[in-house]
């Protein structure tokens, strides 16, 4: 048996509602971006990297040992992640330190493990 969503018993249309809901909603194009920064989560990987990342910062072959995966695979998904802002880099000579971008980040991952587990 499917578990449906309840359905409204009524018919009427509340445009009080209706008029406050349409006063929070974003314009179009910020709703898009942000769709597209959450499929940039969707990815089991790249959380992983993002969750390495979490409290320091980590070179490319650093990332791949902690995860067990080529060193080509990590900076593929690290090119998306900053590509999105997600992910910052510093240079240190010849080696490249990522990190997450800002506080947003942080707070984005403890937000959702937060939800998840509770």
């Amino acid at each position: 048996m499917k578990d449906t969503a309840p359905q409204c018993g009524c018919r009427e249309v509340h445009p009080d509602r209706i008029a406050h809901a349409d006063g929070q909603m974003p314009a179009e194009e910020e709703l898009f971006s942000l769709a597209d920064l959450f499929k940039i989560f969707a990815d089991s990987t790249r959380i992983r990297i993002l969750y390495v990342l979490y409290d320091t910062e980590l070179c490319v072959c650093d990332i791949a040992q902690m995860l067990g995966m080529q060193i080509s695979a990590i900076s593929h998904q690290l090119r998306t992640l900053k590509q999105a802002r997600l992910v910052k880099y510093r240079r240190s000579g010849k080696t490249v330190y990522y990190s997450l971008a800002d506080d947003h980040i942080h707070s984005i991952l403890a937000q959702g493990m937060d939800h998840i587990r509770e």
